[in-house]
């Protein structure tokens, strides 16, 4: 297994408690949970500023706008330094199976030229549905049968649908990711109950990815359980950038220590903090 080298954050938070341990997909460990993206910055100075601020680990990239120098994309992949953090390619703009496992592979090729040689990671994303961006079951299912038979670290994007994601792990999926709710709605976590359901029953890291809105909802969603969160939206257009995303790196932190150290029950009624006996009279 390969650990990341990361510089210690001077506000970072201890989330290596008793029982815990660092986040690992496809044999590699990072040491940050929380991942961003790369779109909707006003600027790459915001968009650099705010992935050192948020401490990821990983940072998803769109490769088909990345290839056709979409407008806010030109120059991209040369702005951030791919030796400190890992690249995650991504589908992004492809409606069916076919077109998803083509960009795919160029993704891969893609990461190959900017010096990750055994990056096979892709965050497979078919989304024909240009109003709500919802991903196709069907459409995932396939291709990412495809390209775990190719060789791919498959980070599929899905509905909170807890039979999918089994599917998707049965055909050898790393990851599971369900949404929030619609991508870059910042609605926050809309089916908490079926998140529940996927991340008792997964066997790989569960990562919460699309519609969380502020910082308190990161914390919420680790505190279900969640292994990381894939935040970009909130972060890429907030009115300070840098400053959202620490915010975010710490809720994602201490969503993380709370979801490990253990709630109290909820209760009807009262319980009094202070003991009552041995009191004054």
């Amino acid at each position: 297994m390969q650990t990341l080298d990361r510089s210690p954050q001077p506000d970072s938070l201890d989330n290596t408690l008793p029982g815990d341990r660092l986040l690992e997909i496809a044999g590699k460990v990072f040491q940050s949970r929380l991942m961003t993206g790369t779109g909707k910055y006003r600027s790459f100075e915001q968009m650099q500023q705010s992935i050192i601020a948020s401490g990821c680990d990983i940072v998803t990239v769109a490769v088909r706008r990345v290839q056709t120098n979409a407008p806010g994309h030109e120059g991209l992949a040369e702005a951030i330094d791919w030796q400190k953090v890992w690249m995650l390619p991504n589908t992004a703009g492809c409606k069916t199976a076919e077109d998803a496992v083509r960009v795919a592979r160029l993704g891969r090729e893609m990461a190959k030229l900017l010096g990750q040689e055994d990056n096979n990671f892709v965050k497979l994303e078919v989304i024909p549905d240009t109003k709500y961006l919802l991903p196709d079951p069907i459409g995932t299912l396939e291709a990412a049968e495809q390209l775990v038979e190719e060789g791919f670290a498959v980070l599929p994007y899905i509905n909170a649908d807890p039979l999918l994601a089994k599917r998707l792990e049965d055909v050898g999926c790393v990851t599971v990711m369900p949404l929030g709710s619609p991508i870059g709605s910042g609605q926050g976590i809309k089916n908490a109950a079926n998140i529940g359901i996927i991340i008792e029953n997964a066997k790989v890291p569960v990562v919460i990815d699309a519609g969380i809105g502020t910082p308190s909802e990161a914390a919420a969603a680790m505190e279900l359980g969640a292994d990381a969160l894939l935040i970009n939206t909130a972060i890429a257009q907030s009115a300070n950038a840098p400053a959202m995303a620490r915010a975010f790196r710490l809720a994602a932190e201490a969503g993380r220590v709370a979801a490990m150290s253990g709630r109290i029950p909820i209760k009807a009624y009262a319980s009094a903090s202070s003991p009552l006996t041995g009191t004054v009279n």
